[in-house]
């Protein structure tokens, strides 16, 4: 852990993919970036609010630790995560920003045991009951798929059969995880980017078109998340 001294705070913002990350620099571009073990973190004003933004890292494993680091760290009331998902095509529109109120982790595979105890177990419902409508943004509330993968064209009917799943991400499943082992309140935010479906992701061999999406999404989470925050009871500090 870093030598320096931070205070306790109300809200970590943890932002995961690097395209993410870029997205908010250029959103929030005056800010002193500080070094973490995970990726860059820096504190700032947003409407009276003043969350540390987190750069935690793409797949579970950069999520999982960097969950942990910023609730050992900071020890915040609440955490968030904003980002981007693949949505699937004709169950999901592009631009659409999902709340998720559970996530699972669907590309474990047991063979030794029954792999639904498995999947079960890294399987997270978030607590949104202290989240009231109206929402401050428009949103489909659902869960999310999380894998260390891109969607699989031909794995995409499957998920939305098996779990009812419409869109799926690489790291909300692994935040979901530590942060309710860890009993702090969690807000997952993420949009959609692009679509996949049986004959492939639009955004495949297209990274233009994915970070451009993602610079797209980030702004309207960006936008809205001092709502959120005043919808969470999140004093202002200012």
């Amino acid at each position: 852990m870093d030598n320096v001294e931070v205070p306790n705070k109300a809200v970590v913002v943890i932002i995961s993919a690097n395209a993410e990350w870029r997205a908010l620099r250029e959103i929030l571009p005056d800010v002193n970036e500080q070094p973490s073990p995970y990726g860059a973190w820096f504190e700032t004003d947003i409407s009276g609010h003043r969350p540390v933004f987190l750069h935690g890292g793409w797949g579970k494993i950069a999520a999982a630790g960097s969950t942990q680091y910023a609730i050992d760290r900071w020890v915040p009331q609440m955490l968030v995560n904003l980002g981007t998902c693949g949505g699937f095509r004709d169950q999901i529109d592009r631009d659409e920003i999902i709340l998720v109120e559970k996530t699972i982790v669907y590309d474990i595979i047991e063979q030794m045991g029954d792999p639904n105890d498995v999947i079960a177990h890294y399987s997270t419902d978030i607590d949104l009951s202290w989240l009231k409508e109206p929402y401050p943004q428009k949103i489909r509330r659902t869960l999310l798929v999380s894998g260390d993968r891109d969607l699989l064209a031909e794995q995409v009917a499957e998920l939305g059969q098996r779990y009812g799943a419409v869109a799926g991400d690489w790291e909300s499943g692994a935040i979901a995880f530590v942060a309710r082992r860890n009993h702090i309140r969690t807000l997952i935010l993420r949009g959609v980017t692009d679509l996949v479906g049986p004959t492939g992701g639009e955004a495949y061999g297209n990274l233009t078109l994915f970070e451009t999406k993602t610079l797209k999404i980030m702004h309207r989470l960006v936008d809205a998340l001092p709502l959120w925050l005043n919808a969470a009871g999140i004093k202002r500090s200012s």
